[in-house]
């Protein structure tokens, strides 16, 4: 994070955009005391003072970095000085709702550790300052498109003057060989932007062209990734989902009673695991959704049992591991078929285990409500997206490398 001292002075202040440092705000409000509800919980968190601004110049180079540790309020929309909210025209789906994730911290981190101490020495050897260039998106092969709206709110962080025009929008799919946007403005700005906009969107356009894909087969189920994202970006990567036509699972640890195997096995079992989840929300006067996972059909049957002789918060189950690899690449979903039957739709449904893209249809005509797959996320395939300023040679290399 970088603190403006003055017109020519930019200082690194040690950042806390980890996960667990992104927790800090929190840890002393969750405790059942202070966390009477799900909605006291994240106004509290809402309403914590910025401890520090940011700003970013790519000219100046960051000479030193602060031993202060600060911990900082975030939120989901990157802001400007003015009226709090980054104007983005191609912000065509807006991110998921975080109550402490800060899209331009991430991005000012993203930046801050491709200029190190120095900036960009070779930009600053081989560029004149006062430069302006046309840039264009290249699209090297056919998908989904996504991080349109972040990679403008990249240059906007870079160089406010800079100018982004899109023939495309995010969700929109792109095929190898198009120009699908440019950006026109000085050309130090440009060329040190470039790789971190680009870094963003191909990690979400990949994200998004697996997602869409996912989704089209599993329908009438929904797909859902998990929270198996990069450490730093799971906002990004599930914001990349939504434009890909899934729909999120949980954001975090905070806005979803997920009882998983662990749980169970400490908690001595099924019931016992959700007779304590129904307890603790309502002595703390919490309502969220409450999704236990099942391994087998006994599972299956005593939630059930549970749920129809007391009042319960339980609103999901998750059928995990109950569709099984077949020799021949095949799935057998017999097992899965019998859960959704046995819950006749008391409850959500949620399949989790073996499903990649060749099997996520067979799953989705189960009956299934929700299909999870880490995939989206843990094993993604950026898409290929360039930023040329000489397009003319950019395609013909591309021509010649069968990527255009």
């Amino acid at each position: 994070m970088i603190k403006t001292l003055g017109p020519k002075t930019a200082i690194l202040s040690s950042i806390c955009l980890s996960p667990f440092s992104a927790l800090l705000p929190r840890l002393s409000l969750c405790n059942s005391s202070l966390c009477q509800s799900k909605q006291e919980f994240l106004s509290q968190t809402t309403n914590s003072q910025m401890l520090s601004a940011f700003s970013f110049n790519p000219l100046v180079s960051p000479p030193s970095i602060s031993s202060t540790r600060f911990v900082v309020k975030m939120s989901a929309i990157a802001t400007t000085k003015n009226k709090g909210m980054l104007a983005v025209e191609s912000l065509v789906l807006k991110p998921p709702a975080h109550p402490t994730y800060d899209l331009k911290g991430v991005i000012q981190l993203a930046l801050s550790e491709d200029a190190g101490d120095l900036g960009d020495v070779t930009c600053k050897a081989t560029i004149p300052v006062d430069m302006e260039v046309e840039a264009h998106f290249l699209a090297k092969e056919d998908g989904i498109v996504a991080g349109i709206a972040l990679a403008e709110m990249v240059f906007n962080e870079v160089d406010p003057s800079l100018k982004v025009e899109w023939s495309r929008n995010d969700g929109d799919r792109i095929h190898k060989g198009i120009q699908f946007g440019k950006v026109h403005g000085k050309a130090h700005s440009i060329v040190i932007a470039e790789r971190v906009a680009l870094n963003f969107m191909q990690r979400m356009s990949g994200i998004a062209t697996l997602t869409k894909a996912m989704a089209d087969a599993a329908n009438p189920a929904y797909i859902l990734e998990t929270r198996k994202t990069a450490p730093g970006l799971r906002l990004v990567d599930k914001w990349a989902v939504l434009i890909g036509g899934g729909r999120n699972h949980r954001m975090g640890l905070f806005d979803m009673v997920m009882v998983k195997d662990n749980h169970i096995s400490i908690a001595g079992g099924v019931t016992s695991a959700l007779k304590a989840v129904d307890q603790y929300l309502a002595s703390n006067n919490i309502q969220m959704g409450v999704e236990i996972e099942t391994r087998t059909l006994a599972e299956v049957n005593e939630v059930l049992d549970y749920t129809s002789q007391s009042k319960t918060s339980l609103t999901r189950i998750m059928l995990d591991n109950m569709v099984v690899p077949l020799p021949d690449g095949d799935v057998d979903v017999s097992m899965l078929k019998e859960a959704v039957k046995l819950i006749n739709r008391k409850f959500e449904t949620e399949a989790s285990g073996n499903v990649t893209l060749e099997t996520v249809h067979k799953i989705g005509q189960t009956g299934v409500t929700y299909i999870s797959s880490g995939a989206l996320t843990h094993s993604v395939k950026a898409l290929d997206i360039s930023l040329k300023i000489d397009t003319e040679l950019a395609l013909e290399v591309s021509r010649r490398t069968k990527r255009a």
